[in-house]
Order: structure tokens, then sequence, then C-alpha cells
């Protein structure tokens, strides 16, 4: 199974938040290769930027080192695919760029996004409930 993270399941897992542990689960269940945990860079800005201006520079790297300890699979292009997805998603859904980004690259590898934000993604999720992987 392919699981694509939102920021806000990252930041869960970082600042030891409600469902954190169950990131941390797919994040080890990706390190011993039983599932692929991935991730847009779009939405590791996110995640990156949150704790830049939260926290200062160096709580910002660990972000950085986590993604590196974990194997974390960070997608660093948008295909076309994913483009005109992201596109479609965004006329269709009121959503951030970075949440329309994200949910693409999910359906482009056939996988979950994994969130929180029922706000935003509920409406996605009436229509197609197997694309998201609600952690809290």
């Amino acid at each position: 199974m392919n699981y694509i993270l939102d920021a806000c399941a990252l930041l869960a897992f970082l600042n030891d938040e409600e469902g954190g542990d169950k990131i941390e689960d797919l994040l080890n269940q990706s390190f011993e290769g039983d599932i692929s945990v991935s991730m847009s860079i779009v939405n590791l800005l996110e995640v990156y930027y949150n704790e830049l201006r939260d926290k200062g520079a160096d709580v910002a790297k660990t972000v950085l080192e986590v993604v590196q300890d974990y194997s974390l699979n960070i997608i660093k292009t948008i295909s076309n695919k994913t483009f005109h997805e992201a596109a479609h998603l965004k006329t269709t859904y009121k959503m951030s760029i970075a949440d329309c980004i994200g949910l693409a690259t999910a359906i482009e590898l056939s996988g979950q996004f994994v969130t929180s934000d029922h706000h935003e993604l509920g409406p996605v999720a009436k229509k197609t409930p197997n694309l998201i992987y609600w952690f809290r």
C-alpha cells in the first residue's frame, strides 16, 4: 500500500500530537519495507516553514533529519498527471494548492492521502472514501 503524507501528518509525528503514533507506525512499516510512505516536496515545505516560523532553524532542521532517518520518499517533481489532477481538484473543492498536490499524488500512486484535515478534505472523502486515511 502507498501512503502519501499531508503536512499535518508529519507535524503530528514531529510534535508528538494526537495521532502521531499512527504516523510513527506507518514510518516504521515503511522503513521495514512493508509499505511505501511518500510525501510531496510541497507538503514537506509546509512542514519545514511551520517549524522554522514557530520554533527556529535548529528545530526545522530536524524535519529534514527525520525524512532521512525514516527513508521517507520525497517526491520532488510534479508529473503531468499530478499537475492536471491537482488543477481539477482545486477547481472542484476548496482546498489549498498543497493539499491538491498531495491528494493528486495519492491518486497517481493509487494510495491514500494521510491527513487529519476533515474541513478541507471531508468533501473529497465523501466521494472517494478510500482515498483518505484519517489519522485522527
